[in-house]
């Protein structure tokens, strides 16, 4: 009976910091486009507000803090240190807060359709949810 040869490659495990790098490289980028997308879902539904005093002054608010999270985002994503990451990932979390604080105003006044901020209003919550999450999780 013939022996059979076997080949053997010799293959290095990938490192385990590379793979969560990697992960948290892609978390970054979804979640900057994420917020991008809510920004101007933001804008979009800030046009929809009655056209009178009262709703100007939330609509402002409401765009300014809306695309701010994006904003704050990616300027944390390229921060200098970690306590400025920090930091900016807090401005994140209180935009997120805010911007929902204005929904919230917008809902109970009746100025837009359920339909049109249930989905802006649940967004915003996960968001919120994520940079809260983000900002208890560093540790330095």
């Amino acid at each position: 009976m013939k022996k059979r040869k076997e080949y053997f490659i010799n293959i290095e495990p990938i490192n385990p910091d590379f793979v969560e790098e990697f992960k948290t490289l892609d978390f970054v980028k979804i979640l900057e486009k994420r917020t991008r997308a809510f920004a101007v879902r933001i804008i979009k539904l800030s046009e929809k507000l009655p056209n009178n005093p009262e709703a100007r002054v939330i609509k402002t608010q409401l765009t300014k803090a809306g695309t701010s999270i994006g904003a704050n985002y990616r300027e944390a994503n390229r921060s200098r240190s970690k306590p400025d990451f920090k930091s900016k990932i807090k401005i994140c979390e209180s935009e997120a807060s805010e911007t929902q604080y204005w929904l919230e105003i917008i809902k109970e006044i009746n100025w837009l359709d359920q339909k049109d901020l249930s989905n802006e209003f649940k967004e915003c919550s996960e968001l919120l949810a994520m940079f809260t999450s983000i900002s208890k999780n560093l540790r330095y």
